[in-house]
């Protein structure tokens, strides 16, 4: 049988060595993660003194890992606005990224770095990036000039006062307060080479089609007029080859059509037999190929699609034209000994594992740009997922510029992904604290969130998330109540709803801003929650928005909020904070380190309210348990 993209991409993460970009695979490509040199520059000298040439290190760190956090062996929480890294690359790396003849280009890539990067290779400026949480990569062939090794050289500038940048959780105190965070300075995302021709496939976006899924395929290089693009799409499990179909490339871009053929659909009847859902996360496989005006192939890459669609309609959420109940956790993609990096691939997993085994099936990775490992696992595991913009603390034309840059290549980036469903650029009006009032503040959230429809029209959106929103397509509500009886009379019928959305949120701040009424949108509660539970040695600064003395209590207050929630005859969904303790927050499911404050069981009982629930545990994730799912 043939090894798909899904599967390599699995067999990998056994390994603990995920690949980085899971949609777009090709078969060489060589990682330099592990132990560099490095040095804080606190007087900003290192520009004026050269160390684009090399530099006299203080100390190693483990890369990915952020030079706050333990995982990196430094552990300096202190503030360090300029940092540089340096090592060398081997020709043995050359020869794990494929580097030869046909490979004619050598791509540096970079998962995130936060904020601002320059790269150097053998004194070279390579490239520059701004944005702390996307990806980017340089062509850093015409700087390998004589024998390796060759000396790589990265600075990376994120001031901690900067308030303009998009940093999300990100504390602007040395020390971590009330919800924010200890800071991730510089690389904290996989750092690897990839060697690809010179004419070649950059990059891929598959949208929900007429009959199918639309393919966007951009090219680099100089292709001819006559290149062609080949995709092959196969379903694995039962080892069927769906289609293939052929489209010319004019001008470096093109947009193929990929159909599921009729045949397979069998008078529509069946066409259920290859969506997507939580509960059966059929993925399909596809291979790319260019060709020249000779048929030769050019290039080769390996992807995957989920056939789904989302929506709202008649104030419901929709998830392949049906009403769908969306049950999320907050999640907040920080970890103790790594910070906002995770400690190793395989965590990743983990994290989608354990949000479907305490019963939910969603997530919101809050503030954050997550990992594209972690994306991989909620398409294969079935998960959904809002994505959402780690947001700026000031209104100004540089935060504009700023964030709307940033949002714009998260979106490119993740939008391929199934288990997407909806956008979040703003948050609790971070960033616009006084949208409520000020119309340029009220221009740029209606702008932001119409920009993202632009990029892509396939996903609601949610404008601000909270409270004081415009034009979202889910009104969203964040309320902190202790008591489920209060939760449930405030969520209770059709006239609480027109309370609700047309007065005050929980926080005391309009629902609706900026002359915005409301057109019968779905209601979500997308932060409630967050009790205070710590059966262990309590921390004198850890908090919640209510106490549990016990596990007995912890449960009985969980289990009367989602009472409340259930008891809601509008409410389309919820999202519960949160899934983790994160630092002084001790508002979590699960401790810190990720193991449960109470039996999974018992938590999911509160969650599910007995109802079933697709579940999954570490060895039923990695094992197959239908025909649909097998070989993937």
């Amino acid at each position: 049988m043939t090894v798909t993209a899904t599967q390599r991409q699995i067999n990998a993460s056994e390994q603990d060595g995920t690949y980085p970009r899971p949609q777009l695979l090709r078969s060489n490509w060589a990682s330099l993660e592990g132990t560099w040199e490095f040095s804080h520059d606190d007087a900003n000298i290192g520009l004026d003194a050269g160390w684009r040439n090399g530099f006299e290190s203080l100390c190693p760190i483990e890369v990915p890992y952020p030079p706050e956090s333990a995982a990196s062996g430094i552990g300096d929480t202190r503030f360090h606005p300029v940092v540089w890294y340096q090592r060398h690359i081997t020709t043995e790396q050359f020869q794990d990224a494929g580097f030869g003849t046909h490979n004619s280009r050598l791509l540096l890539h970079f998962g995130a770095v936060d904020y601002r990067a320059s790269i150097w290779v053998n004194g070279n400026l390579v490239g520059q990036h701004e944005g702390g949480h996307t990806p980017f990569a340089f062509d850093i062939t015409s700087a390998l000039s004589g024998d390796s090794p060759h000396l790589l050289i990265v600075r990376a500038e994120d001031d901690p006062h900067d308030v303009t940048q998009p940093r999300g959780k990100q504390d602007w105190h040395e020390d971590s307060h009330v919800i924010w965070y200890r800071r991730t300075t510089g690389i904290w995302q996989p750092v690897w080479l990839e060697a690809v021709p010179s004419t070649r496939i950059a990059n891929l976006h598959w949208a929900p089609g007429t009959h199918g899924m639309q393919l966007t395929v951009r090219l680099a290089g100089t292709p001819a007029d006559t290149a062609t693009v080949r995709v092959t799409s196969r379903y694995s499990p039962r080892d069927e080859v769906l289609g293939t179909v052929k489209c010319s490339v004019p001008r470096n871009q093109t947009a193929v059509e990929v159909s599921v053929p009729i045949a397979r659909q069998r008078n529509g009847q069946a066409a259920d037999e290859l969506t997507w859902t939580p509960d059966h996360p059929r993925l399909i496989d596809a291979r790319i190929e260019l060709l020249d005006e000779h048929g030769a192939v050019l290039d080769t890459v390996e992807s995957y699609y989920g056939l789904r669609t989302v929506g709202v309609r008649h104030g419901r959420f929709t998830l392949n034209g049906r009403p769908y109940d969306v049950r999320s956790v907050l999640s907040q993609g920080f970890w103790p000994e790594s910070h906002l990096a995770a400690p190793n691939a395989l965590a990743l997993r983990r994290e989608a594992e354990l949000i479907k085994e305490l019963g939910f099936n969603a997530c919101r990775v809050h503030q954050k740009i997550e990992d594209p490992r972690f994306l991989f696992w909620a398409d294969k595991l079935g998960l959904l997922v809002w994505g959402e913009m780690p947001g700026a603390y000031e209104f100004s034309a540089k935060a504009v510029q700023r964030l709307t840059a940033e949002w714009m290549a998260a979106v490119d980036r993740d939008l391929s992904h199934p288990s997407i469903v909806t956008w979040v650029p703003f948050n609790e009006s971070w960033g616009v604290q006084n949208v409520a009032d000020d119309p340029s503040e009220q221009a740029f959230v209606r702008a932001l969130t119409d920009l993202t429809r632009a990029l892509d029209p396939s996903r609601p959106v949610v404008a601000n998330d909270g409270w004081e929103q415009q034009n979202t397509d889910i009104l969203t509500v964040h309320d902190y109540e202790g008591d489920g009886r209060v939760l449930q009379q405030t969520y209770a019928d059709e006239s609480a709803r027109r309370r609700l959305v047309e007065g005050f949120a929980p926080s005391g701040r309009a629902q609706l801003v900026g002359g915005a009424s409301d057109s019968g949108q779905p209601v979500m509660l997308t932060e409630f929650g967050g009790i205070d539970y710590q059966p262990d040695t309590r921390r004198s600064d850890g908090w919640g928005y209510t106490s549990a003395s016990d596990a007995d209590d912890f449960l009985e207050r969980l289990g009367a909020l989602y009472d409340g929630v259930r008891s809601s005859s509008f409410l389309a969904g919820s999202c519960y904070t949160q899934l983790t303790d994160t630092d002084q927050e001790t508002n979590g499911l699960l401790r810190a380190d990720r193991t449960p404050k109470v039996p999974v069981d018992r938590i999911r009982s509160m969650i599910c309210g007995g109802q079933s629930s697709p579940l999954s545990t570490p060895s039923q994730s990695s094992a197959p348990s239908t025909e649909d799912e097998a070989d993937h």
